[in-house]
């Protein structure tokens, strides 16, 4: 264990950075007192708020302390672990008998670690035959996930380390707001910029980060797309193209092209709002240099075309031989803490550990054997995430839920709000009492970052080790003791270990041969290493592993040819444009002080002096038309609800677009607003438009 004196060496709880730090336990050794953690190359010391006030929800004063079981009087009453455990598994094995095996739902989160990611999988498998499991990360990076796939046969956030953002010579950045979702990692674009690189900002909004660029383009809303397209055709039109990389290294260039060149400049302009110039701007800045990157994050991929769109990004790097090579390539900037490894290992709808396919009759027989069942045993793919909360309490009547908090965070969430009360019986895990916990018969109190150990996989691909740095309250369990014990009340006795690195070694056995191959990681590599980046495949001999893998792609591309796939696609409009009744465009996002649904940062008393509520942001043409007045109350009405929040004037803005923050619920909730349209091949959700309008409340 990294200490120094009494320290532990551990990382931050919230997002995909998973940003080092140094916990001192506190006298007493309730809580701890954060340290900066120079020597950890992803942050270099280098925290924000959120990290630096984590310890305050390991106070008692916020955090679940004991079990809750909800009486027949409708109350949530204190109850001893033994009958809130009987009580849970009673729930999910009587609703088992009575409707099937696939009435049972699980619903996981991007913020579990490897280990209990893995586990819950197992456990809805093995223990409750469900082929009802998803998690809220489907809601993150679903569409890069599968672009990744479908062009270069794997799926990591990013194909070489953060490190190297400062060295290529030109960065497009699509949809990210990095100084606010990820302040330490906004240090990366200004080293680029100060080592003669430049950055192009995409995004309907003048962000902290879009005024960090050489060029800010504000499309908008819905229109990436056409403007990935409108930029290829520049790039085919000028002469810009790398031959002979497409040549060399990719297939399906003649198709991909010809749907680019339907996307003529002044179409595109109409489209997207953004003058045909800086179109030919933005290719000039790109194509000048010998090296680039485009890295996405939610804006693109939230929407109904989120595959494509990302698939448009990914052309534009093949096209200018700008991917498998050094300091080159496309990127998804993964937003949950353990957003990557959290889709590898199994809770995901269509998954089994190691990243490998459930239909798939070799990776079946490959885990069932880890895990000692008969292949035929598992269930096949289940709904999707949205797809699994809309069937709730039809044909899906428990749900056992851990680590997430969708009457906050899921789209259309008035809604979804709704299929959660009308379910039989609902179980939630979690640290706090958050507002999907509230609706609970069951609320299991588990422990949390700093009380416990385990791995996280960050948005470079590097697996990581969270250490516990204080022992948990009395009457905490961790998730994996919790899914020990169901397991073993569902006649499951064996084979759901306590203690995360045992389930760690299982882990490894069950991705071996996987392409996100673990079995070369152990939790001493991990800490002598700084981490160890996936795939990493055990020696031959059994003994010791690869080196790890930090930069993909530059030999071959992970499909069975080695070959990167072009996919042609064509712009197509949102689920939902504006219209006489709708009139404006929403897109959501989030604030520096908060994260993801606020069921933690909510808690912490500086972050709510930061952030302390929810906002609508709207240009000050928009607002003097409809009468606004800073901090006014406004109401935003979609087709699925009705939201109420101060309004934020702003020249930042796009005057037919309004900007809300979604970690709120109640009256402010933006969720209630948001379209729950599917993407067909990420079932990704369109949360990042939709149509709206706006009056004073």
């Amino acid at each position: 264990m990294h200490t120094s004196d009494s320290a532990i060496d551990t990382h931050c709880p919230y997002c995909a950075l998973q940003c080092g730090m140094r916990l001192r336990p506190e006298p007493g050794g309730a809580t701890v007192a954060v340290e900066e953690r120079a020597d950890f190359p992803v942050n270099r010391g280098a925290l924000c708020g959120k990290g630096r006030t984590a310890p305050a929800v390991l106070s008692s004063r916020v955090r679940l302390t004991q079990p809750l079981v909800r009486t027949h009087a409708g109350q949530l009453e204190p109850a001893t672990w033994e009958e809130a455990l009987d009580a849970v598994a009673e729930g999910l094995a009587r609703t088992g008998r009575t409707h099937g095996p696939d009435a049972v739902g699980v619903f996981g989160g991007g913020g579990l670690t490897n280990e209990k990611a893995y586990a819950l999988g197992k456990f809805a498998r093995v223990a409750l035959r469900t082929s009802q499991i998803d998690y809220n990360g489907r809601f993150c990076m679903s569409s890069a996930a599968a672009a990744h796939q479908r062009a270069f046969g794997l799926d990591r956030g990013l194909p070489f380390p953060l490190a190297d953002i400062p060295r290529t010579g030109c960065v497009i950045l699509v949809g990210s707001n990095l100084a606010e979702t990820m302040p330490p990692a906004l240090r990366y674009l200004t080293e680029l910029k100060a080592n003669g690189g430049t950055l192009i900002v995409i995004d309907p909004r003048r962000t902290r980060t879009a005024e960090q660029a050489d060029l800010h383009l504000a499309p908008r809303p819905g229109t990436d797309l056409a403007l990935a397209l409108g930029l290829l055709h520049l790039i085919v039109a000028e002469g810009r193209t790398d031959e002979e990389f497409i040549a060399a290294r990719t297939t399906g260039w003649e198709e991909t092209r010809a749907a680019a060149m339907a996307h003529w400049p002044e179409l595109v302009e109409r489209i997207t709002g953004i003058p045909v110039p800086r179109l030919r701007e933005a290719v000039a800045l790109f194509c000048a240099p010998e090296s680039a990157m485009v890295l996405t994050a939610r804006g693109p991929e939230q929407q109904s075309k989120g595959t494509d769109t990302v698939g448009a990004w990914i052309n534009l790097c093949l096209a200018t031989g700008r991917a498998g090579r050094p300091l080159s390539g496309y990127g998804c900037l993964t937003g949950q803490g353990n957003g990557q490894g959290g889709r590898e290992h199994g809770q995901k709808a269509d998954q089994l550990p190691g990243y490998r396919k459930l239909t798939d009759p070799a990776a079946r027989a490959h885990v069932a054997e880890v895990w000692g069942v008969d292949p035929d045993s598992l269930p096949g793919p289940g709904r999707s995430a949205y797809e699994l909360l809309d069937a709730l309490g039809a044909d899906v009547k428990a749900l056992l839920l851990m680590g997430s908090n969708p009457v906050v965070s899921a789209p259309r969430a008035g809604h979804i709000e709704d299929r959660i009360r009308s379910l039989d019986f609902l179980a939630v895990a979690d640290v706090v009492l958050s507002e999907t916990a509230a609706l609970a018969d069951v609320v299991l109190p588990v422990t949390q970052w700093a009380e416990e150990t385990g791995t996280t996989t960050n948005l470079e691909g590097r697996v990581l080790l969270r250490r516990r740095a204080i022992t948990p309250p009395p009457g905490i369990r961790s998730d994996l003791d919790v899914l020990h014990g169901l397991a073993a009340r569902l006649g499951v006795e064996k084979g759901f270990p306590t203690e995360p690195e045992e389930v760690f070694e299982e882990l490894r056995r069950a991705s071996a041969g996987g392409p996100a191959d673990y079995s070369g990681i152990t939790y001493a590599r991990i800490e002598a290493e700084q981490g160890v980046f996936w795939p990493c495949p055990e020696g031959p001999d059994g003994s010791g592993g690869s080196p790890g893998t930090e930069r993909l792609f530059l030999d071959r591309f992970a499909t069975d040819d080695g070959r990167a796939r072009f996919v042609p696609v064509s712009h197509r409009d949102a689920a939902e444009v504006p219209d006489a009744d709708y009139p404006l465009l929403l897109t959501t996002g989030r604030v520096v002080a908060q994260y993801q649904s606020g069921a933690q940062t909510r808690r912490v008393d500086e972050l709510n002096a930061a952030a302390p509520g929810p906002f609508v942001e709207l240009h000050p043409r928009l607002a003097a038309r409809i009468g606004a007045v800073e901090g006014s109350p406004l109401a935003v009405t979609s087709r699925r609800g009705r939201a109420v929040a101060p309004a934020r004037i702003t020249d930042t803005i796009r005057a037919d677009t309004v900007f809300m923050p979604f970690h709120w619920p109640g009256e402010g909730r933006a969720n209630t607003l948001t379209n729950p349209a599917l993407d067909p091949t990420s079932r990704m959700p369109e949360f990042k438009v939709c149509a709206v309008r706006v009056e004073p409340a």
